[in-house]
């Protein structure tokens, strides 16, 4: 019998969490849905950035959502500026929203108030 050197269960090891890490299985990503809102928080962080909006309902409920992005070295290949979002900004998502239903969902791309459309790529 073989055997396997310590080394290479110790990175096969290390490499099973950042695979776990990129998983979407939380959001539907087959669907994407639009809504309108107004930004109240942009965390340009690593391993994800986020965008906060407060979004109105039919019966003029607010609710707070969080959309996951990605990393901020993708989102600037992508036009983005850490400046790109600021609170009070009206702003219009398209989203994959998250399986149980829940007021969040992953960024495919937001309109801004002067009209540019980034990506999430």
């Amino acid at each position: 019998m073989r055997r396997i050197p310590l080394f290479a269960l110790t990175l096969a090891a290390l490499a099973a969490p950042a695979l776990a890490h990129h998983s979407f299985a939380m959001f539907s990503m087959d669907k994407n849905a639009t809504m309108a809102g107004t930004v109240t928080d942009f965390r340009w962080t690593n391993p994800h950035s986020f965008m906060h909006l407060d979004i109105a309902d039919a019966s003029g409920t607010t609710t707070n959502w969080a959309i996951e992005m990605t990393s901020p070295n993708n989102l600037l290949n992508s036009g983005w500026r850490r400046s790109s979002l600021k609170p009070g900004d009206k702003v219009t998502v398209i989203y994959h929203p998250l399986v149980n239903g829940r007021p969040g969902g992953a960024l495919v791309s937001v309109k801004l108030p002067d009209g540019r459309v980034l990506e999430n790529k």
